[in-house]
């Protein structure tokens, strides 16, 4: 059994491939893993990260949020419907950019098996709306009513209540470095089509070695740099610019921005942030062409995988809209492309992200680009 859950670190070439897992790093993934034994009878292998991801993504939660939940759970007492009015309140309490107001926690979970359903839908719906978002986006309520019909809800509540995942065990790094292995093995056995959640991860390391290369802006001490992915997928770009600049500059920080259509990887994504102590709120939902959820900010730096082969006639009516009535105050000043032509539209919505004096670019057979900004009007807070 043991040998059966483990898991296969030393492949692939998605997120946490540059990182080799130290021993303790590595019991956590396999622990977390071996939850497929229990799912195994109910859910094909590619159904196995509809369940473990979004769970453990809980259990770490529950883990940071365990020291100041007694005090934040004091607002079960006002009723959900007035939790989240309160937001910024019990995120102070809590002490995070995120909270859970409910009475549960995985510990009280398991004193009342019988109503185990109930009570997990109780918990997820008890976080603050910037968490709960990205849990319903993995289709978690969906899986619980799933899991509580095969009776094995209470079994995998109670395997990630076995697992350790408090920071003092586990720190924001090590996490995220777990948790983007688990995106890899759980992206492996679904075998999505190539590219559709993921650019290799050697193109992004060779894009990201071009886009810093020479830029001595990154030696400054302590300085803040911000990059931006308008079809982040999973978030593989941002975590190897991130990586990339703390080997460089361990006193720099990068704030990531990104947006994402696919809902599954726009949870992916934003839970990763949650887990690396990055602003996740940063992260959108929605086609970043018609719903541009970072509008107005610019950026130090650009990563994207363009839709390589995709044409836009689907949202024609609102590009063409935006062009006629903003111009150059818009994104698309310049001209259209033929409708054939997504790619190009892609990088037209990212000149206007940062100044134009310098810029440098990367190319790979996705059309993946890269683009170096020099200087960056700041991101409104």
């Amino acid at each position: 059994m043991a040998e059966q859950a483990s898991v296969n670190t030393d492949h692939g070439s998605t997120a946490g491939s540059r990182h080799e897992l130290s021993a303790r790093q590595r019991e956590k993934l396999n622990f977390i893993w071996s939850v497929k034994e229990t799912l195994r009878d109910h859910y094909k292998r590619h159904q196995y990260q509809d369940v473990i991801l979004p769970f453990c993504v809980l259990r770490r939660l529950d883990c940071v949020l365990e020291p100041t939940k007694g005090v934040v759970a004091k607002a079960d007492e006002l009723g959900p419907a007035k939790w989240d009015a309160a937001t910024d309140v019990l995120a102070h309490v809590a002490g995070q950019p995120f909270w859970n107001a409910s009475k549960f926690t995985f510990a009280s979970l398991l004193a009342d098996q019988h109503n185990i359903r109930r009570n997990v839908h109780a918990y997820v719906r008890g976080f603050s709306p910037n968490a709960r978002d990205a849990l319903v986006r993995f289709g978690l309520p969906n899986q619980i009513d799933k899991m509580a019909e095969a009776k094995i809800l209470y079994m995998v509540v109670q395997q990630f209540a076995e697992i350790d995942l408090h920071p003092s065990v586990v720190s924001n790094l090590e996490m995220g470095y777990i948790y983007e292995e688990l995106v890899r093995v759980t992206a492996d056995l679904s075998n999505e089509e190539a590219g559709e959640h993921f650019t290799p991860r050697e193109v992004i390391e060779l894009m990201v070695n071009v886009l810093f290369a020479d830029d001595d802006r990154l030696q400054l001490p302590s300085k803040i740099f911000t990059v931006y992915d308008p079809a982040c997928g999973t978030g593989g770009m941002l975590t190897v610019a991130e990586d990339h600049l703390r080997q460089i500059n361990p006193s720099a920080r990068l704030h990531l921005f990104g947006q994402e259509l696919q809902p599954e990887s726009y949870a992916v994504c934003r839970t990763d942030m949650f887990l690396k102590g990055q602003n996740a709120s940063e992260i959108v939902f929605g086609d970043s062409f018609t719903e541009d959820g970072h509008k107005g900010k610019r950026f130090d730096y650009m990563l994207a995988n363009p839709p390589y082969g995709k044409d836009w006639k689907t949202i024609e009516k609102a590009i063409k809209k935006e062009h006629a009535n903003q111009g150059f105050d818009g994104r698309f000043g310049a001209g259209l492309p033929a409708t054939s032509d997504g790619q190009i539209l892609f990088l037209q919505q990212t000149s206007p992200r940062c100044a134009r004096s310098r810029t440098a670019a990367a190319g790979s057979p996705s059309c993946s680009t890269g683009r170096r900004c020099s200087p960056a009007t700041p991101v409104p807070a």
